[in-house]
């Protein structure tokens, strides 16, 4: 990440983080032969995602956002066993049972979008302390009409990867960084046609990385 905000500046850094974790973490576990990923995300996170996906009128991860057990129908699914935990009892009972956790922030998560949302969340807490449950209880509660179109899941034609695009999202931001248009994914505009390839003329002076496989980076 170190490097990568050297090229992007201190914008949009949680995308590509976000992005390469996850991916990463799913070849990981399937390098290991696991049958299940659970994952830390506790209340705080989910009711977070709750407010981010209706602020970016994501339907499809609001949908499935709230769900303690998501991926079923994927090679590895994940499960939130701490969804109903909050992050504060998880620190506390870490901290009583001198278990080593990291409590201090990303260095490059101030800027971060979700950012405004955790505070509005903890100003929410303050005023009504079931405030972080009474969000996931409606992000479960949701419903989604039969007649919105849903994208549909396939792979990534680049890494065979999960996408609902011709190429996942990891593939796009490694595009955008080894040509030096980091913007390149960053948003609903990814700036690649149906085609796979960049609806502007490839500059003669970047090396073309449609040979190599998702997770190759050029510094």
């Amino acid at each position: 990440m170190d490097e990568i905000v050297k090229m992007i500046g201190l914008k949009n850094n949680c995308t590509f983080c976000g992005v390469f974790r996850r991916q990463a973490l799913d070849r990981g576990a399937a390098l290991l032969k696991v049958d299940k990923v659970a994952t830390g995300h506790n209340a705080d996170d989910i009711a977070e995602t709750v407010l981010l996906n209706i602020l970016r009128g994501d339907i499809a991860r609001l949908s499935r956002c709230t769900s303690i057990i998501t991926g079923e129908d994927g090679p590895i699914p994940r499960c939130k066993p701490f969804k109903y935990t909050y992050e504060k009892e998880i620190v506390m009972y870490a901290y009583f049972k001198k278990l080593d956790y990291f409590s201090t922030e990303c260095i490059y998560s101030p800027n971060a979008y979700r950012g405004f949302a955790r505070e509005f969340i903890k100003d929410l807490e303050r005023i009504r302390p079931r405030a972080i449950l009474d969000i996931i209880k409606s992000g479960e509660d949701f419903r989604i009409s039969t007649t919105t179109k849903m994208p549909e899941q396939g792979t990534c034609e680049r890494c065979g990867y999960i996408s609902s695009q011709k190429w996942c999202k990891a593939c796009v931001l490694l595009e955008g960084l080894n040509r030096g248009l980091p913007k390149l994914g960053i948003g609903r505009t990814q700036g690649l046609n149906s085609d796979g390839k960049k609806d502007r003329k490839r500059d003669s002076r970047t090396p073309s990385i449609e040979s190599k496989q998702c997770g190759s980076l050029e510094f």
